[in-house]
């Protein structure tokens, strides 16, 4: 429980779903109503769940739960994907259910009548395992049940304030009908909660992306803004946090190799231990090839390197790295290399952010390659991606890890420099590896582009690749126009 630094400001209720207290700037107002609205699959019922669930086991706090809509053995049933044992809750006396979901055959209310009863039993519930918690899910089934709208809003008014005497936090859940339009289907909002958290499940293409915004506490501040969230088995809801990420790692001039000493001298040294480098290329450039050098520069220092592969398999990773003099697949059989794979196409951006941090916080490397960036942006939006690339620099930074991520560029002359999202600049390095078509000949080119801190070579250089890996040539000064994707020989006058 946290408590802010006035004596009038409003005391905050910590929630414990990972990464919600830090966009609720601490929990949701203690001793309030909270409104949870979002259309059919915004994770309305496993957020009130989750609210009781970590209650219960993050801060001893007990729970009562008020279903209108689904049976509470189905409740116990779905949630035990989560890892949530609510039965065994109930036999200990931390949860307890107020069924009040109703049958088809049901008849529909028409005349006269108040929640007298269930305010009642809900008083009894709470007063039998000492709740601090409560939810209400989900309040929209009340009014397809009953006819007159506005005593059901009296009503619902008269529970959330009685709720608010007894001293429970309460979050109430009801249905929208678009996920930008009115706040919920019965403008219910502005009667029965002092704040609203709305959630979205939107279409993006042929995926969905799911956001939470806090839309208003009353009295209380909050991040403003909607927040990428993913549902995670065995664990359930994660916000991420973007607006309380903060440019607050420590910073220092330890430099790392390449893997390369040639592009070490390129580089003034090396990169920086706390910095991340793109690589941009055209299909084929040898990106993959840095990526791999940097890991294996990385195992002769006795540093650990972890790789997340978006395009190829640890196989062909082995394979590839092997035709270029570097045994990757022993370094992976031993505890300096890992390497996962997955298609981009598996899961969402936020999952797999998710996944990513989960992965390098159990395995603590010193050195990330992510291989490569482009194959997830074509899972996302713009929005979402760059989303996805600030939180996971922010992430690896603050943790002083050295990263490298790849990227393709479009055209195979790589005239085109990856600017989507602001990666260019959130990254603090830049490589560009380039393809030169000059007098008949393909050549290659390779070229620091921008090293944030540090002097670096300026010159663009030729390279080749053979079954030692790269090496880095002479300077290409007498030919002009190749990042423009149009060489010619320069002129000396």
């Amino acid at each position: 429980m946290t408590n802010a630094s006035n004596n009038t400001a409003i005391t905050k209720l910590e929630v414990g779903i990972p990464g919600f207290d830090d966009i609720a700037l601490g929990g949701l107002p203690e001793g309030r109503t909270t409104l949870v609205t979002g259309s059919t699959g915004t994770a309305k019922t496993v957020f009130g769940c989750q609210f009781l669930g970590t209650g219960i086991e993050q801060y001893g706090q007990n729970g009562v739960f008020v279903t209108f809509e689904e049976n509470p053995n189905d409740i116990r049933i779905n949630m035990l994907s989560f890892g949530w044992q609510i039965e065994e809750w109930e036999a200990n006396g931390n949860w307890a259910f107020v069924d009040v979901s109703h049958q088809a055959e049901e008849t529909i209310v028409a005349g006269p009548f108040d929640l007298d009863a269930l305010l009642a039993r809900i008083r009894h519930a709470i007063e039998t395992v000492g709740a601090t918690r409560v939810v209400l899910d989900s309040i929209s089934a009340v009014f397809a049940r009953f006819n007159n709208n506005a005593i059901i809003r009296v009503e619902l008014y008269r529970i959330a304030s009685a709720l608010k005497q007894i001293g429970v936090t309460t979050v109430m859940s009801a249905e929208r009908d678009q996920e930008y339009g009115p706040v919920a289907r019965y403008n219910i909002e502005e009667f029965v909660a002092d704040n609203v958290i709305i959630l979205r499940n939107i279409l993006h293409g042929e995926r969905r992306r799911r956001t939470m915004e806090i839309l208003k506490f009353r009295g209380a501040m909050h991040h403003k803004g909607e927040y990428p969230f993913a549902i995670i088995p065995d664990q359930g809801i994660e916000v991420i946090p973007l607006a309380s990420l903060q440019l607050r790692q420590e910073s220092n001039n330890l430099r790392v190799t390449s893997g390369s000493e040639s592009l070490d001298e390129m580089c003034n040294g090396g990169f920086f231990r706390d910095s991340v480098v793109m690589v941009s290329g055209a299909t084929g450039a040898g990106k993959t090839l840095l990526a791999t050098t940097f890991m294996a520069g990385g195992a002769a220092a006795g540093e650990r390197s972890l790789m997340f592969a978006f395009e190829e398999s640890p196989q062909q990773i082995f394979r590839n790295a092997a035709g270029w003099g570097i045994d990757i697949e022993s370094l992976a059989q031993g505890e300096l290399v890992q390497i996962h794979s997955e298609y981009p196409e598996t899961a969402g951006l936020e999952d797999h952010l998710i996944r990513m941090k989960s992965v390098i916080e159990e395995y603590q490397p010193k050195r990330i390659v992510v291989d490569s960036i482009s194959a997830l942006r074509r899972i996302s939006s713009p929005t979402g991606f760059r989303e996805f690339i600030i939180a996971l620099t922010s992430f690896i930074k603050h943790e002083e890890i050295a990263g490298l991520f790849t990227t393709t560029a479009t055209n195979l002359t790589g005239s085109d420099i990856i600017t989507e999202a602001h990666i260019s600049t959130i990254t603090d390095s830049i490589i560009l590896l380039r393809y030169i078509e000059f007098q008949g000949t393909i050549m290659r080119g390779i070229t620091v582009l921008k090293m944030r801190g540090s002097l670096h070579d300026q010159r663009i250089r030729e390279f080749t690749i053979d079954d030692k890996g790269i090496h880095i040539g002479k300077p290409l000064d007498n030919i002009g126009g190749i990042l423009a994707g149009q060489p010619r020989i320069n002129n000396d006058g």
